[in-house]
């Protein structure tokens, strides 16, 4: 096994409620000194929700880096002071306005492993309970009710390409082939 990358200086460029973005220089085993630029996270939480008929809750809603619209399921960054199931518990009342009755954690997984050290826990919740959604300011949100059919038609048109949505998707459905 190759020994670690030596940390010599870290420096927070940017901060913000969610992340911060880090410039570090290092040492490499080869004694060669190297430059990283990251974001450091708290961490990230996506709900795969349920409903009584058998359809899963989605959220469209217009990704300004990508400019256009993204079909996904809820989710965002933990907020300070959250575990991963109370964030996840939030986001879903935030952007769809269900409460879930039964949320499990199903997997996790870091969404681009060379820039940002996250890690997005997948939660699978059902028996859903309509209390109204809360969406942030930034959020214009539309929510879409699809069968996994659908899910499997759409992503297979590019219709669905959130990377998160397709980790959180394939997460779920790995655990229903298991019979979890």
């Amino acid at each position: 096994m190759t020994e670690k990358y030596k940390t010599v200086s870290s420096k927070i460029l940017f901060s913000n409620p969610y992340w911060d973005y880090y410039f570090e220089k290092y040492i490499l085993p080869s004694g060669n000194e190297g430059d990283y630029h990251y974001v450091k996270s708290r961490g990230a939480t996506m709900v795969v929700p349920l409903s009584s008929s058998n359809t899963f809750i989605l959220t469209r809603q217009y990704r300004y880096l990508n400019q256009r619209f993204s079909i996904e399921f809820p989710g965002g960054g933990i907020k300070q002071g959250l575990t991963p199931i109370d964030n996840a518990k939030e986001e879903l009342l935030e952007e769809t306005g269900y409460s879930a009755g039964y949320i499990k954690k199903i997997g996790e997984f870091n969404p681009f492993n060379g820039v940002t050290n996250e890690i997005c826990s997948i939660f699978a919740a059902k028996d859903l309970t309509l209390l109204g959604s809360k969406p942030e300011e930034s959020e214009e949100i539309e929510l879409i009710e699809l069968t996994g059919k659908e899910i499997i038609e759409l992503i297979s048109r590019n219709e669905i390409w959130d990377g998160m949505t397709l980790a959180a998707w394939a997460l779920f459905s790995n655990k229903q082939s298991e019979g979890d």
